[in-house]
């Protein structure tokens, strides 16, 4: 975190941030379409829990792009608030998509990895 606080590496590891929460921003866009196309044939989570789960991992991905736009060195609450948001919707969303994992086994999913999720949740 300290290579990041002054120019010019600030600005590519800010860059870098971006970048990682569009990739996070697409993936769960497209975890929560696949759980919204199992759904429909097993029935197996309530759509309400899938669109839940989306919006707080996309409440994770603000804080990524928080922290990446608001230095520690220059803002430091609010880069401490934008990390303290994506750490904590991040923790939540892989805890509920483990939750949702469990759910669709063994149609869509292993018991391995759900417990891999939850491992990863735990840790």
């Amino acid at each position: 975190s300290d290579t990041g606080t002054k120019p010019p590496e600030s600005g590519v590891f800010g860059f870098m941030i971006n970048i990682s929460a569009l990739l996070g921003v697409i993936t769960m866009c497209i975890r929560y379409l696949l759980i919204e196309k199992q759904n429909e044939s097993s029935h197996f989570v309530r759509s309400s829990c899938n669109m839940f789960s989306l919006c707080i991992g996309l409440m994770g991905c603000t804080g990524m792009g928080i922290v990446a736009t608001f230095q520690e060195l220059a803002v430091p609450s609010v880069h401490d608030i934008g990390a303290l948001v994506a750490f904590g919707s991040g923790v939540v969303y892989i805890t509920l998509q483990s939750i949702i994992s469990y759910k669709s086994c063994p149609q869509w999913n292993t018991y391995f990895v759900c417990h891999i999720r939850m491992a990863i949740s735990v840790i």
